[in-house]
């Protein structure tokens, strides 16, 4: 908190009001982001039981990858961050009338400026495709050039979807935005196969054009889902070119070092596709299925977090009340661990039976399951570190503080390609190596973060922070026990075993290894967890 400012009082119950609030907003968002991200896997899923691992699906990674760049800089990163911090700051110092005229010209703003980059997309995309993936042959090259031009449209729309949900998100309502991914996921999966098949019956290399073409069906009905919710919120769009206005340069100033701050996972994703490029045909895929789940327990408690983390430490900020900014940053980031630190330790031991269960189908074999395998192992340690960032980046931003992190990502882009180039060019690790940069990068950018956040705030309930690692370790260790002994015993030949007993064993041992996490945890005393199981009993006997 700047200096000089001192907490403003706050009654007492205040904030185990807002608490409970926060609370039940994460959860919302929570079962909405996972909504989406089971969509997602589904999608992934027919699309490679249909192409197969190979060099299709390499291409279309690609061409997707390209616009889906900017998709979560502004979905997840500068736009909708700098968006609602100014928004929540505006509707509070200020009245909602002025929050909604500041809309008004970002919206505008959004439209005239990405127009111009999508038809810049469009023109440049052989060259764009050169860049990031310089190892693919030309015809490889070429049908990935098409596919890009045919999805670089998909970045306005969900640029203006990602708008939307930062006004319905300063406004308190989580659930409808969160919800609207999962549109994009089923419009793409649909409108995808539908026109796949159109063009060939057969899935060959041309009916890939229809799953292009879906994803921006799908990106349309992200954006149109959300419009009703708006309205009911009072906000009518009427073109707006003042863009001197103060809220709106404030906004810009946001954007610049927040671009470069939450881009540094994607920009490390894009580098890792120059590398995975000139490893030949797969690997390009193998890495985007086993982030893919890595990014289920990230999206569902990462995202969700710090989704609803941002407004609430904005007005905090906006008023002063550091006392209660410190506490629920450093909540946030204990909600975090306690849901990514067993996540990452199912995922590592059972990453064999876990991707087998979800994508060896059709086109996709054993071979292709184990090669995915061997790169989400190492991206699954860097998951904490991914979930943590979520909630401490939109932090600094609410703070004004927003050099930071632009700071420290340029630390983490160049960690990130000496890694890049020691773990493949030197130890010849392939995809695990760049799997395994990427999971270093996170945990070095949230340490060093962290760190730089204690030192702004004065302290960081650190201490109680290390007696929840040491807890949920503990508890995890007996997660992985669970998980290992039902590897062996129960999943040792996944690789041949049929689809529904292997399906059965594997739920069988998360299920068990879950129970025995939250009984451990809450034999331990970690408060969290009480409060979850508080929580629950209260929802069903209002259920009763």
């Amino acid at each position: 908190m700047p200096e000089g400012n001192t907490p403003a009082a706050v009654p007492p119950g205040a904030m185990s009001r807002a608490e409970k609030l926060n609370t039940r907003a994460a959860g919302v968002v929570g079962l909405a982001v996972l909504c989406s991200r089971v969509l997602g896997l589904a999608r992934e899923q027919i699309f490679a039981a249909l192409f197969g691992g190979g060099r299709v699906m390499d291409a279309f990674t690609i061409a997707f990858r390209i616009p889906n760049l900017l998709r979560d800089l502004f979905a997840e990163g500068a736009l909708s961050t700098a968006f609602v911090t100014v928004f929540a700051r505006t509707a509070t110092l200020q009245d909602g009338a002025a929050a909604w005229r500041l809309a008004n010209k970002v919206a505008t703003l959004t439209v005239v400026v990405l127009s111009a980059i999508t038809v810049l997309g469009i023109l440049t995309a052989p060259w764009l495709v050169g860049l990031l993936a310089p190892g693919f042959d030309p015809a490889k090259a070429a049908l990935t050039v098409t596919l890009t031009r045919i999805m670089w449209p998909f970045i306005l729309l969900v640029s203006l979807a990602a708008l939307v949900m930062g006004m319905l998100n300063a406004r308190n309502v989580f659930g409808v935005p969160a919800m609207a991914s999962s549109f994009f996921n089923l419009g793409s999966i649909v409108a995808g196969v539908v026109l796949g098949y159109w063009l060939d019956p057969h899935f060959g290399p041309h009916a890939i054009l229809g799953l292009a073409i879906g994803t921006l069906i799908g990106g349309g009905l992200q954006l149109l889902v959300q419009l009703p919710a708006l309205g009911r919120e009072g906000y009518r769009f009427r073109p707006d070119l003042s863009w001197g206005d103060p809220g709106v340069r404030a906004i810009l100033r946001l954007m610049g070092p927040s671009v470069i701050a939450a881009s540094t996972t994607q920009v490390n994703v894009l580098v890792n596709s120059v590398f995975a490029s000139e490893l030949g045909d797969g690997p390009t895929f193998w890495l985007t299925v086993a982030f893919r789940l890595m990014q289920l327990p990230l999206g569902i408690f990462g995202v969700a977090l710090g989704t609803v983390a941002l407004p609430l430490l904005a007005r905090m900020a906006a008023t002063g009340n550091s006392a209660a900014f410190r506490s629920e940053l450093a909540r946030g980031m204990r909600l975090a661990f306690l849901m990514t630190i067993p996540a990452s330790v199912g995922l590592i031991v059972l990453a064999e039976p876990i991707i087998s269960v979800l994508y060896q189908h059709g086109r996709f074999g054993a071979y292709e399951t184990a090669q995915s395998a061997g790169a989400l192992r190492f991206y699954a340690l860097g998951l904490c570190g991914y979930a943590a960032l979520k909630v401490l980046v939109n932090a600094f931003y609410a703070l004004d503080r927003r050099k930071t992190p632009m700071v420290v990502s340029f630390i983490a882009v160049a960690l990130n390609l000496v890694l890049n180039w020691i773990f493949t060019r030197e130890l010849g690790w392939r995809q695990q190596g760049l799997a395994f940069s990427t999971a270093c990068v996170a945990s070095s950018n949230f340490l060093i973060l962290y760190l730089l956040m204690r030192r702004q705030l004065g302290r960081l309930e650190s201490g109680v922070m290390l007696g929840l690692l040491i807890r949920v370790a503990l508890a995890s260790a007996v997660l992985g026990a669970i998980a290992w002994a039902g590897n062996r015993l129960l999943l040792a030949d996944w690789a041949v075993q049929p689809f529904w007993p292997k399906c059965a064993s594997l739920a069988a041992v998360i299920a068990v290894g879950a129970g025995a996490f939250f009984l451990c945890a809450q034999a331990l005393q970690v408060r969290e967890v009480h409060d979850i199981v508080v929580a629950v009993r209260r929802r069903l006997r209002r259920a009763r």
